[in-house]
């Protein structure tokens, strides 16, 4: 059988594609396979590397960790903490063909030691080393230009702090646990770990396995912590002091509206700094209070009927208490004084007296009442209850110095709280720190009427000493200067620590304020220190709530 020309080229042109089709499907099935066998063999380690990554941001890239909100006058949620993406440059050592270059590559960049560097990269059969968190865009616009064999850039989840400083003792941070996995440290995001990491319930974020956190909303007014703490930074540094610290308090509701400390530390970089930095001196740590606790004692007399306000006794610079003498803060003598002159001029030898006529075990009692010597309850980690031992004491002399704020410790949560108590009317609160709890009396410490009239004679003081004073409102407060006590040799350094509580409007508190300075430069009186602080954060508050006087002057009347 013959084929014509045209037949031929039929079967050609149809062989022809009949094979290319062939070729063109086993070159597609042939580059599958290379890239299965590219990216399940040569790329291994980098995938197993992201699984250790996944596995050392303690599951960050699995759990959406709830945010933590401020608050202001009006209710409106401010974020204090969120989370967000940032670039973390990690190696693949068994891919690093050259460790001794590549890290001299990289310390620069990374500001690491090139010799750490080499080390970490010269480990052949490793998947994974973290070479940088938090990369900033520099960092990640050169690594990507340098494009190292074994070099990587990937995002992960982190915590993000938005004020920085701002309020770090209350708040905490996220850090390595001993387990692996990264969990929260001291404050806020310790004390709530359970649920803002979302193991309190088994929410689902809508992604299968994909666990949702709980956001919690905080009774801290961004306003007023802000102020407060620029208040406090300042005062440390005018008097080159250790520390300063700043509390205010809804007296009525518990609600801790400021909490700050100074020096403080920035969460978004916790590891360069020391881990005594963290300690929330507000709830972790004692001291003696000093003058300050004079209107406990007199709280205390008043409430059990064995003094008033008006009660008088003879001043003489000095008393003398077992084989110990006590004498005023100025070494002088004042003569006849009412227990309001003892408060006004801050007199010593006025709480003892206030102390012996109500005897040991009475006073005993209402300091146990206004809550020292237990925890306030407040949710903050670390909690620690007040050092009175010494009213267990049979000396005279212990009873003596507590009645004036010497020889028993307390938390400035702890003090703040009572203060509340008499500002209120006589109820002792629990300190609240979270929005949505409900206000809960612990116990009522004094009668109404003994509040209103220890409220006055801290008025009183306030009005005679004149720092703290304001025209158009009453503002009870009361000062305290304090020697830090020796506890190596014993008895006390020649070091103070001042500090200032007090409240309004008198009439009707709005805040309670406690202020703290640490070891002021030259130990000068807490006059001089604390109380122009109170005044100014005191002016600040009445401005931004917006309070009505409470004190009719003519020129309130104009």
């Amino acid at each position: 059988m013959r084929f014509t020309k045209r037949q031929y080229f039929s079967d050609v042109w149809f062989s022809v594609k009949f094979w290319s089709f062939r070729l063109f499907f086993v070159f597609i099935f042939g580059s599958l396979l290379a890239n299965i066998f590219f990216l399940q063999v040569k790329k291994e380690s980098l995938f197993s590397s992201f699984v250790h990554v996944r596995a050392d941001d303690g599951g960050s890239s699995y759990v959406k960790r709830g945010l933590i909100y401020f608050t202001d006058k009006n209710n409106n949620l401010i974020p204090a903490v969120l989370n967000k993406d940032y670039p973390i440059i990690f190696a693949v050592p068994k891919e690093v063909k050259d460790p001794s270059y590549v890290a001299k590559i990289l310390a620069p960049i990374v500001n690491k030691d090139q010799e750490f560097l080499e080390k970490i990269l010269s480990k052949p059969n490793d998947l994974f080393e973290l070479i940088l968190e938090k990369a900033n865009d520099y960092q990640v616009s050169q690594i990507r230009a340098l494009n190292l064999e074994g070099i990587y850039i990937r995002f992960q989840n982190f915590r993000f702090y938005p004020y920085g400083n701002l309020a770090a003792h209350l708040l905490g941070f996220l850090a390595p646990a001993e387990d692996g996995t990264v969990k929260g440290r001291y404050g806020l995001e310790l004390e709530f770990e359970k649920k803002l990491s979302g193991l309190s319930k088994e929410s689902e974020s809508g992604k299968e396995g994909i666990k949702e956190g709980e956001s919690i909303v905080t009774t801290i007014d961004h306003a007023i912590q802000a102020e407060a703490e620029k208040i406090v930074s300042s005062l440390v540094k005018e008097w080159q002091a250790d520390e300063g610290l700043a509390i205010v308090q809804d007296p009525w509701s518990g609600k801790i509206l400021a909490m700050g400390v100074y020096p403080s530390f920035d969460p978004n970089n916790y590891s360069s700094y020391k881990i005594e930095n963290f300690i929330n001196p507000a709830v972790q740590l004692l001291y003696e209070p000093g003058s300050v606790f004079k209107p406990i004692t007199m709280a205390a007399g008043i409430d059990s009927g064995k003094i008033t306000p008006q009660t008088t006794y003879y001043d003489a610079g000095y008393v003398k208490v077992d084989d110990r003498i006590i004498r005023n803060w100025d070494n002088k003598s004042h003569g006849l004084q009412t227990m309001t002159n003892v408060i006004e001029k801050s007199l010593n030898t006025g709480s003892v007296f206030a102390e012996r006529i109500m005897g040991h075990s009475i006073f005993a009692q209402y300091l146990r009442n206004f809550g020292f010597g237990e925890k306030t309850g407040i949710q903050l980690p670390g909690e620690i209850s007040g050092n009175i031992r010494n009213l267990n004491s049979k000396k005279d002399v212990d009873f003596a110095t507590i009645s004036y704020g010497q020889g028993i410790s307390v938390t400035p949560i702890a003090l703040i709280n009572a203060f509340s108590a008499i500002a209120n009317g006589g109820v002792l609160m629990k300190p609240l720190i979270l929005a949505d709890e409900k206000p809960q009396v612990i116990r009522r410490v004094i009668k109404p009427e003994t509040a209103r009239q220890v409220t006055e004679m801290m008025v009183s003081a306030v009005d005679v000493n004149k720092i703290a004073h304001f025209e158009n409102y009453k503002v009870a407060g009361k000062t305290g200067t304090a020697f830090i006590p020796d506890f190596k040799k014993g008895g006390y350094t020649d070091k103070v620590i001042n500090t200032y509580i007090g409240f309004a409007p008198a009439s009707q508190p709005k805040f309670v304020i406690l202020i703290r300075l640490t070891n002021p430069a030259g130990s000068p009186l807490a006059g001089q220190t604390v109380v122009p602080a109170f005044r100014k954060l005191t002016e600040f508050l009445l401005n931004y709530y917006g309070v009505a006087p409470d004190r009719i002057t003519e020129n309130t009347l104009d």
